[in-house]
């Protein structure tokens, strides 16, 4: 039997995390019934704050469903350059709408109470997951859009253009923030200690935790990985609290036990960031009842949430142009169209049309979840005398 003080000293650890990028996007399942919205640069065609917010709250029902208690949402980069692979994550090139989606936070955590200090992680209740603002900071903005690349960009224009929704997000109570691959003007981001420590923990006094990106410290070096006690000296110190270690963690402990015990990572620091992660803990209600909740599996996959993602989608839609002239519209296709191009073998795939994040980071191929092609789309709205047109 337990005693009741070894109970009440232990120290739950999170249920896994989930990329939430895209609503419930990231399943253990690939044939799991999960909804699906769209990512970041699809949402703001509307602007509609209030929609993104509801979106937060069903994708927390259905994280919790699965048992996971974080989300790895929103994505916050202002992506300067579209040539930037992941701009699909990103909200919008302008900071001022980017900063308005950060309602996505209060939707997944809950609304933060008036007497909460700014700055200061909030969680409502159980029905609400942790929200993580990423990737710290400028990944939308490097050299020619090339991925985990460098962003040069003087002070002034990285608080201008990258800063503004940390501002949002952390007045909103945001519990985490995830650092970028990137490099600002030559200096990695995992290794940046005026930003993470002196800015966001200091100036802005965000009380959360800071984690690493999925091996991130490793890419400190070039090639990643080559002075590996290094990477964790430099990425502990620049006040990263929980590293994303997926394989040789055994090796990081090793290395962050040594650098502990020289004081080269010195005491204070570790202090610093079990500090923080234990304030989440609570904040979030980990320690009173850390087990998933089954009350929550038949909110996965809902009737209402699908609904909400065919809204999002509805209100996402933006028509540049209609045919050659107002006389001449493209647009709605007429049924008795005698043939209509359907160009490219996604059209009929259902899970190349859900995008990245969708299952895994890269997205899958075929029937992942319920829904319609569009290619079946269109089949179902012709005359079916005429689908034989369709080419």
């Amino acid at each position: 039997m337990e005693s009741k003080r070894q109970v009440c000293l232990r120290v739950w650890g999170f249920q896994w995390f989930m990329e939430s990028t895209q609503s419930m996007a990231t399943t253990m399942s690939t044939k799991q019934q999960y909804s699906h919205t769209m990512l970041g640069l699809e949402l703001p065609g509307k602007q509609d704050p209030e929609l993104v917010k509801r979106i937060g709250a069903a994708t927390a029902l259905e994280v919790r469903a699965t048992g996971i208690q974080y989300a790895f949402a929103p994505c916050i980069a202002v992506c300067r350059d579209p040539r930037w692979g992941r701009c699909y994550e990103s909200y919008s090139e302008e900071p001022k709408i980017v900063q308005e989606m950060t309602e996505l936070i209060p939707g997944l955590q809950g609304d933060i109470p008036p007497n909460v200090s700014k700055g200061v992680p909030y969680v409502a209740g159980k029905d609400k997951v942790i929200a993580c603002a990423k990737h710290f900071v400028g990944d939308g903005g490097t050299q020619k859009g090339i991925n985990e690349n460098n962003t040069i960009v003087d002070w002034k224009s990285l608080l201008s253009l990258h800063m503004p929704a940390y501002y949002n997000s952390i007045i909103k109570g945001v519990s985490t923030v995830m650092v970028s691959y990137s490099s600002w003007n030559g200096v990695k981001m995992h290794a940046n200690r005026n930003l993470i420590t002196g800015l966001l923990k200091n100036k802005l006094r965000f009380r959360g935790f800071v984690i690493s990106d999925w091996q991130g410290i490793d890419r400190i070096t070039s090639p990643p990985g080559a002075n590996y006690s290094y990477s964790v000296q430099a990425g502990v110190n620049a006040g990263i609290d929980m590293i994303m270690v997926p394989y040789n963690y055994t090796e990081f402990i090793g290395d962050l036990t040594n650098l502990v015990e020289k004081n080269i990572v010195p005491m204070s620091r570790i202090d610093d960031a079990v500090r923080r992660i234990l304030r989440v803990k609570f904040v979030m209600g980990l320690f009173e009842d850390p087990m998933a909740d089954l009350s929550f599996a038949d909110q996965l996959g809902k009737k209402e949430h699908r609904e909400l993602a065919r809204e999002a989608v509805r209100k996402s839609l933006v028509l540049l142009k209609n045919g050659k002239s107002s006389n001449e519209p493209l647009l709605p296709l007429p049924k008795k169209a005698p043939k209509i191009l359907v160009a490219g073998s996604h059209a009929d795939n259902l899970g190349f049309q859900c995008g990245g994040w969708t299952i895994e980071w890269n997205g899958d191929s075929g029937d992942i979840t319920a829904g319609t092609t569009i290619l079946d789309a269109i089949k179902s709205t012709v005359d079916p005398r005429n689908q034989s047109g369709l080419l």
